[in-house]
């Protein structure tokens, strides 16, 4: 295998380690990094969709075996969140997709201040007819941001369940992989009707990120809540923060 899908291979495993540790897909962090190491923009946020759909999977189950995923939550997320990742996508040739980010990051910075800040909090939980409401509300934006970002919105649903519904950490991260796995689909589809999929720069990043995604998860379920809620607050805040820092070097 050439150098450069070998370190393919490495960063997917990396990406994938994390996004079964914290959640998320992955693809929103992959995308720069693969940039980093020469492969072409658009491959690069195209590459990290299909990796995300069996890696997401994978980690997801892991939760569901542990009983920690809210299958209310993940249906009425899949509800909302599927056609406003279409129309977020179809959006996106409309939309200064830079302000967007910078938007997202800053986001995330701040949800990961707030994580930290209020760890140790039981989480309050809203009646259910409002809860359904906090939740497709909280699809739509997430749906929306990924359409419009190519990618599969993990980076905002856990610590949007976290903050909007209140659900622990470890409920809030498998429902968001599950989640995740599928709003991912769309923009797979689209990319490989546009032609912007490498095979092999997908393969060697699924390569790295599948097995490494049930071993996030795993972790992920050892850690204390508390612990991993805090770690997981830190970590948005130093991703959210390097992001936005980034845009503007």
């Amino acid at each position: 295998m050439p150098t450069h899908l070998l370190l393919i291979v490495a960063v997917g495993a990396a990406i994938g380690f994390l996004g079964g540790l914290l959640g998320k897909g992955g693809s929103a962090i992959a995308t720069p990094v693969l940039v980093a190491f020469g492969v072409p923009p658009i491959v690069a946020l195209a590459a990290p969709l299909p990796a995300t759909v069996p890696g997401t999977l994978v980690a997801a189950d892991s939760y569901r075996r542990a009983g920690h995923i809210d299958r209310d939550v993940l249906v009425w997320s899949l509800v909302a969140g599927i056609p406003a990742t279409i129309v977020g996508a179809y959006a996106s040739r409309f939309v200064d997709a830079r302000a967007l980010v910078l938007v997202t990051d800053a986001m995330i910075a701040v949800l990961g201040i707030r994580m930290v800040l209020s760890a140790s909090e039981a989480p309050a939980v809203a009646p259910m007819p409002v809860r359904r409401s906090l939740i497709l509300a909280v699809a739509i934006v997430t749906g929306l941001a990924a359409g419009l970002l190519a990618n599969s919105g993990g980076f905002l649903l856990a610590p949007l369940f976290i903050a909007v519904l209140g659900m622990g950490i470890k409920p809030a991260l498998g429902t968001s992989l599950a989640v995740a796995a599928v709003l991912a689909v769309p923009g797979t589809l689209i990319h490989l009707a546009l032609g912007h999929l490498d095979v092999a720069v997908v393969a060697a990043f699924a390569l790295g990120s599948v097995p490494l995604s049930r071993y996030g998860a795993r972790v992920g379920l050892r850690t204390d809540p508390t612990r991993l809620e805090r770690g997981y607050g830190v970590a948005l805040f130093v991703l959210g923060t390097a992001f936005l820092l980034t845009a503007f070097v």
